[in-house]
C-alpha cells in the first residue's frame, strides 16, 4: 500500500511538472504585468499591426509628446518642406520645452520638423499646426481624422504637442495599442525615419540672423541595434511615455509605453522597452499564410443542363424533375497577402475557414462571389478573400424548354 502511494505521488508530480512546462511555453513567465513599470504597454508586430503582448493595451491615457509623431506625419503629408512658417503669438508663448521662437519670425517647415522630433519643442508644434490647419483646433480635427483612418479605437487629440488639455471631446489621450499603430504607419515614410534618426541638427530662421542647434533626446537610438525611430514624452498627468520601432533578427517590432514612471524613474521606459523586445525576439518567428485549401464543388439548382445532357425526366403529375449542376469555385489571394508575414509563437497556427453555401440557385455569373475564405489566428480573422464561380450557369425556364425543343427537332 505504501509503495502504491509513493508511485501515485510521483505520477502526480510528473503530471504537474508537465502542465507547468506547457503553461510556460504558452505564457512566458517574464510577461507577468507586474514585471513592467508602465501602466500601459504594447509590443506590436510592425508589419501587420497585431498586438503580440499587451498590458492595459486599450485603456486611454495621456500620452505627452509622443503626440508629435502624428503632428510630424501630417506635416510631411500635407505640406512642403520649403514652406515658410510664420510664428504667431500663441506659438511663441508655449511653455518649455521650447525653441524660443518669437512672434513674427519665419522658418522653413523642414527645419521645424527637426526641432519638433529631436528636441520636442512645444512652440514648434503649435507653429506647424497653425501653418497647416489654420489653428490648433482645426489641426486637432485633422489629427483625429487621421487617427480614425489608421484604425485607432480610443484616441482623442486636443493639442499638437501633447501638453495636457481637454475639450468638448474629452481629455487629450490615446492607448498603447493606438500609439503603436501610429508609429507603425509613420515609419513607412522615409523622411520621417531620416528625421528621427538624426542625432544633431543645426538651422537658422529665414532671415539668417538667428541660429539654432537641436540634439536628439531619444537615447534608445544608441542602446540597441536596429532602432528605426522613437519618440519620448512627459507631462505631469502622462508620466514618462515612449514609442519606438525596432528591427531585430529581421523582425519588425513596435513598442509603446504610457505612464512609465514619474520624476525619479526616467529610465524605466528603457528597461521596459528592452524587456518587450527581448520577449519578442525569443518567442516569435515569421510565417506566411498556409497553402490555400481545396474547395468543394457547390450544388446549383434550377440549372440549365450541360451540353449533350439528356432532357430532364417528366415527373408524375406535372412538371419536370429538378436539375442540379456542380459548380467549381476558386479563390485568388492577392500577391501582397501571399508574401505578407506574421509573427507567431511556436504554439500558434493560422487556419483557413470557408464560408460557403451547400447549394445556390441558378443563374450564376462567371466570377460571381459565392462565399468567403478567411484566415483565422487565435479565433480572430486576420485576412479574407472572396470565393468565386469558375463558370456561368444559366437558369432553366419554360422559354429554355421551348427553344431546346425547337432546336433539336426542327434543326
Amino acid at each position: 500500500m505504501r509503495g502504491d502511494g509513493m508511485k501515485n505521488r510521483r505520477m502526480a508530480a510528473v503530471v504537474l511538472m508537465t502542465a507547468v512546462l506547457i503553461i510556460l511555453q504558452i505564457f512566458p513567465v517574464w510577461a507577468k504585468e507586474e514585471q513592467l513599470y508602465a501602466l500601459s504597454a504594447v509590443l506590436m508586430d510592425g508589419e501587420t499591426g497585431r498586438v503580440l503582448y499587451g498590458k492595459e493595451a486599450y485603456k486611454g491615457r495621456p500620452n505627452a509628446s509622443t503626440t508629435k509623431v502624428m503632428t510630424c506625419i501630417l506635416a510631411l503629408e500635407m505640406a512642403s518642406g520649403d514652406d515658410y512658417v510664420q510664428v504667431s503669438r500663441n506659438a511663441a508663448s508655449q511653455p518649455q520645452t521650447h525653441l524660443g521662437m518669437r512672434e513674427g519670425q519665419q522658418f522653413y517647415l523642414e527645419d521645424l520638423l527637426y526641432s519638433l522630433m529631436l528636441k520636442s519643442h512645444n512652440d514648434t508644434a503649435v507653429a506647424i499646426a497653425e501653418h497647416i490647419g489654420g489653428s490648433v483646433e482645426k489641426f486637432a480635427v485633422l489629427m483625429n481624422e487621421k487617427a480614425k483612418v489608421l484604425g485607432c479605437k480610443d484616441t482623442h487629440f486636443v493639442t499638437p504637442n501633447g501638453l495636457d488639455a481637454e475639450d468638448e471631446g474629452g481629455i487629450h489621450h490615446t492607448t498603447a495599442r493606438d500609439l503603436a499603430l501610429i508609429m507603425a504607419y509613420a515609419i513607412k515614410n522615409e523622411t520621417f525615419v531620416h528625421i528621427t534618426q538624426t542625432r544633431d541638427y543645426t538651422f537658422s530662421d529665414i532671415s539668417g540672423k538667428e541660429h539654432y542647434s537641436v540634439h536628439n533626446t531619444n537615447a534608445f537610438l544608441d542602446m540597441e541595434t536596429g532602432v528605426i525611430s522613437g519618440k519620448t514624452g512627459f507631462t505631469g498627468n502622462a508620466g514618462y511615455c515612449y514609442v519606438c520601432a525596432v528591427r531585430q533578427d529581421e523582425k519588425l517590432f513596435v513598442v509603446a509605453l504610457l505612464g512609465c514612471g514619474w520624476p525619479g524613474n526616467k529610465n524605466y521606459k528603457w528597461s521596459d522597452t528592452k524587456k518587450l523586445l527581448s520577449y519578442g525576439r525569443e518567442n516569435y518567428s515569421y510565417v506566411l499564410l498556409p497553402d490555400l485549401p481545396d474547395l468543394p464543388e457547390i450544388t446549383v439548382t434550377d440549372a440549365v443542363p450541360e451540353e449533350n445532357s439528356p432532357y430532364p425526366e417528366k415527373k408524375k403529375g406535372s412538371g419536370y424533375s429538378e436539375i442540379y449542376r456542380r459548380l467549381k469555385v476558386h479563390v485568388s489571394l492577392p500577391e501582397k497577402e501571399q508574401v505578407k508575414r506574421y509573427l507567431l509563437k511556436k504554439t500558434e497556427t493560422i487556419i483557413w475557414k470557408t464560408d460557403l453555401p451547400d447549394k445556390i440557385a441558378a443563374p450564376v455569373r462567371e466570377n460571381q462571389k459565392i462565399g468567403t475564405l478567411r484566415a483565422v489566428l487565435n479565433g480572430k480573422e486576420i485576412t479574407s478573400c472572396s470565393v468565386t464561380a469558375n463558370e456561368k450557369i444559366g437558369r432553366i425556364t419554360y422559354k429554355w424548354y421551348v427553344n431546346k425543343v425547337f432546336q433539336d427537332y426542327f434543326h
